[in-house]
């Protein structure tokens, strides 16, 4: 497991129930798991005569779901946007089998999850997909952002930069995420070889680890991009493209930066474009589906997505690229160009800069946790 994938918690173990079954990536192994969750699960809401039980994402909410008691209240969470999880998604294999997987899904959603009290979906346009793909009531069901820690953020951007700091002598683009198909980098890094041809001293940093690590290293390469590799070379200020790893404290690297870039290809409610936000850096983000549109122009229909660039209010929402690799030796096609002109605007025009950054901060302000953890308490109290 990689290290951005490890979260530690800092609770008391008498307050920690463990059903001690690992999760697998073997579909055997799953299906032999699953008796095993079901009845420790239960025995641990009987244990603590549970009134209302919380799960968030599956496998959780499906056990939740099964083990309701005729006493107890469930809450379901959803956090992200399932079609395009489910279909994009490498482990459910390709063809008929995945059509099957989706099917079945469809099937268990409808049968089984219809027996919540209560659903909570993160975006809107995922509680539309949940209704309109998944057959979910859509009376039950809630719409609830995920938050960001707005404080902590705050303090955290203003840490020192140590030995990346010789990067921000110059214009900085910036993006974060996983290194894998979902996030679309290796679109960025085709935009970004034609902008060096206009802004020789752009460099590029990318935040994360990933299974597409040795792809996207190797396509840096093949588009003629001088590319820094965090375990592997000696950092210094002649680099165009810096892949980063992960790092505990991205927000020191975002405050500092000159555009926040957002190419994804689908999302459930992206948590690094809050973040960006609050750090005040101006963010171009992909029209994807979904979240990227609910955040920075919440004042229009969230069904529409975006075929030319769109100023939005709180940044620009550009069309979404296609789920396909590419290599250094394919021209650019339409919407990349349309980034390659976005971003050039951007980097040539401090005061809309400055701007974004400004209204950034003040959206950002709406996702702080003080306000999201109300909303929750209100439905989980509607509940009792």
């Amino acid at each position: 497991m990689s290290p951005e994938n490890r979260v530690a918690y800092d609770l008391p173990s008498e307050k920690v129930e463990c059903i001690e079954s690992p999760a697998s990536d073997s579909l055997t192994k799953k299906f032999l798991n699953f008796p095993v969750r079901f009845w420790k699960i239960r025995a641990i809401k009987k244990k603590f005569g549970s009134r209302l039980t919380l799960s968030f994402l599956e496998p959780a909410n499906l056990f939740n779901v099964l083990t309701k008691s005729s006493t107890e209240r469930v809450v379901l969470s959803f956090r992200g946007h399932y079609s395009n999880d489910i279909s994009h998604s490498p482990f459910w294999g390709r063809g008929i089998t995945k059509y099957l997987v989706v099917f079945l899904y469809k099937i268990a959603f409808r049968l089984f999850y219809n027996r919540a009290d209560l659903m909570v979906a993160v975006s809107h346009s995922a509680r539309k997909d949940l209704v309109e793909n998944f057959h979910l009531d859509p009376r039950k069901i809630e719409v609830i952002y995920n938050p960001v820690f707005l404080d902590e953020v705050v303090s955290r951007s203003g840490e020192g930069l140590g030995e990346h700091e010789i990067l921000f002598k110059f214009p900085t683009l910036i993006t974060a995420g996983r290194l894998t198909k979902q996030k679309g980098q290796w679109y960025l890094l085709r935009v970004f070889r034609e902008l060096k041809r206009f802004f020789g001293e752009l460099k590029l940093l990318i935040l994360g680890e990933g299974e597409l690590r040795d792809y996207l290293v190797r396509l840096s390469f093949e588009l003629g991009l001088r590319s820094y590799v965090w375990d592997r070379d000696d950092l210094s200020e002649e680099y165009d493209v810096y892949f980063l790893g992960f790092q505990s404290n991205p927000f020191k690297y975002l405050a500092n930066s000159t555009l926040f870039v957002f190419p994804s290809l689908w999302e459930g409610f992206p948590n690094a474009l809050l973040e960006a936000l609050a750090c005040g850096v101006p963010v171009v983000s992909s029209d994807c589906r979904s979240g990227p549109r609910e955040i920075l122009s919440p004042l229009t229909d969230f069904d529409y997505q975006t075929s030319v660039p769109e100023f939005a209010e709180y940044g620009v929402l550009m069309p979404p690229f296609e789920a396909k690799l590419k290599g250094a030796d394919e021209p650019l096609d339409e919407v990349e160009r349309m980034w390659v002109d976005v971003i050039a605007k951007l980097l040539r025009d401090e005061a809309l800069r400055r701007e974004y950054s400004l209204k950034g901060k003040e959206r950002a302000k709406e996702f702080d946790i003080k306000v999201i953890a109300q909303k929750w308490k209100k439905v989980l109290e509607g509940c009792l």
